[in-house]
């Protein structure tokens, strides 16, 4: 169950970063200023990797917690579980808003 939540929470930051227009000045800043930092804000699934580090580090890591790996791959493994996760929800999400 708390992989679940973990992965809507990535979902969820992912998406306020990405598209939320709680950010969109700050967004367009960081566009403005910084050619790479504006395409990984501007992608869901780059940003999504990043969120799932910072959740990994900061709040609890899935990949050490059921697979016991070295914390260090556990980021980097929580990256890529949270940009595949993201993605999958957001296909979801888009796949419904069409219908």
């Amino acid at each position: 169950m708390i992989l679940l939540f973990w992965i809507l929470a990535a979902y969820g930051m992912t998406s306020i970063l990405v598209w939320g227009s709680i950010f969109e000045s700050t967004r367009s800043w960081i566009k403005r200023h910084s050619k790479f930092f504006g395409d990984l804000i501007s992608c869901t699934l780059c940003t999504s990797t990043w969120v799932g580090f910072f959740l990994s580090i900061f709040f609890y890591s899935p990949v050490q917690e059921l697979l016991s790996f070295n914390p260090y791959w556990s980021w980097f493994f929580d990256g890529c579980l949270a940009s595949g996760a993201v993605w999958a929800v957001n296909a979801l999400v888009e796949h419904w808003e069409h219908r």
